[in-house]
Formats: C-alpha cells, sequence, structure tokens
C-alpha cells in the first residue's frame, strides 16, 4: 500500500501502521548504535549490513 492509501483506510490500526514501522526502525537503530553492532536493511531491492557507524553518522545527520 502507499502511504496516500494506508492514510484513508477505514481501519485505524491500519492507518497507524506506517508511524508504528518508522518508530520501530529508529528504535532498532539506536539499539544497534547502543550494542556497536549492524541492522540489515533492503536497499535498492538488495540486502545491506549497516555498521553502527554509519548509523551513527545518520542520526548525526538527520536520519537521511
Amino acid at each position: 500500500m502507499t502511504q496516500e492509501e494506508l492514510a484513508k483506510a477505514k481501519n485505524p490500526d491500519l492507518r497507524a501502521s506506517l508511524a508504528a514501522l518508522r518508530r520501530a526502525a529508529l528504535q532498532a537503530r539506536l539499539l544497534a548504535i547502543q550494542t556497536d553492532t549492524s541492522i540489515v536493511i533492503v536497499r535498492d531491492g538488495k540486502i545491506v549490513h549497516v555498521p553502527a557507524s554509519e548509523l551513527r553518522r545518520q542520526i548525526d545527520d538527520g536520519l537521511k
């Protein structure tokens, strides 16, 4: 679903799901930074390991 479709969903849980996923992603990044571990994401269709050092840089740059 697109962001627009989610915003128009009748189910309130579905409407709130995008915000919840963003909060969970931020918490995963912060935990990885605290434990100095990597996270695994899909970027441009490829699986990528993002080290804590890059996560720190992203947080400092405003979560690009």
